[in-house]
Formats: structure tokens, C-alpha cells, sequence
């Protein structure tokens, strides 16, 4: 009698974090609308905004396999998110200063930039 064996399917990450991602731009975008006003309100918006476009693109890019070239892609926009809408929220609530969000602005490009060279290389 032959076994067969269940092929269980490539976990997603990025695709998890990204779904979060956009999660939290909705939680952001809540409060910089009922609780927050002024300069926070708008970095809480900017936040939200990239938060949320950005986890949307890793939720449903990040449950392919990709390769080498698509991966780095898909972190340097992780990455780049991060620090970019971390920085603008820490500054809204908690004072942080704002250093880290070129950088990640950076690193978003990046990302698109190796993300249009992979979708070219097919």
C-alpha cells in the first residue's frame, strides 16, 4: 500500500507581518482621527498611510515563493516601513525624533526599484 504524503504549504511571513502591518495602519489612522490633533494628527495619518499600503502589498506579495531579488525587495519595504512610519508615530506619541524616517523613506524605493527589476526579469 503506497503512503502519500500531504504537501503542506510554504509559510508566509511576510505575508503575516503585512496583514499586521496594515492592521496597524487602520489602529493609527482611528486614532490620529478621534484622539490626536494638530502636527501628531497629521504624522499619525502620514504613518497610517504607508503603514497600510505597504502591509497590503507584503500581505499579498509576501504568500508567493519569490526569489532572491523579490525577497530583498520585500524586506527593504518592511524595513523601510518600519522606520519610516515608526519614526512619524514615535514623534506623535511619544516625542521621538524623526532621524530614522529618511532612511526608511530610502528603503522604500529600494524596494520598489528591485521589486520592477524582479517583475522585468521574468
Amino acid at each position: 500500500m503506497m503512503l502519500e504524503t500531504s504537501r503542506r504549504p510554504a509559510r508566509a511571513p511576510l505575508a503575516a507581518i503585512g496583514a499586521l502591518c496594515a492592521g496597524l495602519g487602520v489602529a493609527l489612522s482611528a486614532y490620529a482621527a478621534h484622539g490626536a490633533t494638530g502636527e501628531a494628527q497629521a504624522r499619525l495619518q502620514l504613518a497610517a498611510l504607508f503603514a497600510f499600503g505597504h502591509g497590503l502589498a507584503l500581505a499579498a506579495l509576501g504568500a508567493q515563493r519569490r526569489r532572491a531579488l523579490a525577497q530583498a525587495a520585500l524586506f527593504a519595504l518592511l524595513v523601510g516601513m518600519l522606520l519610516f512610519a515608526g519614526s512619524l508615530a514615535g514623534a506623535a506619541l511619544a516625542g521621538w525624533p524623526t532621524r530614522a524616517a529618511p532612511f526608511g523613506g530610502g528603503l522604500m524605493m529600494l524596494g520598489w526599484l528591485l521589486l520592477a527589476a524582479d517583475f522585468l526579469r521574468r
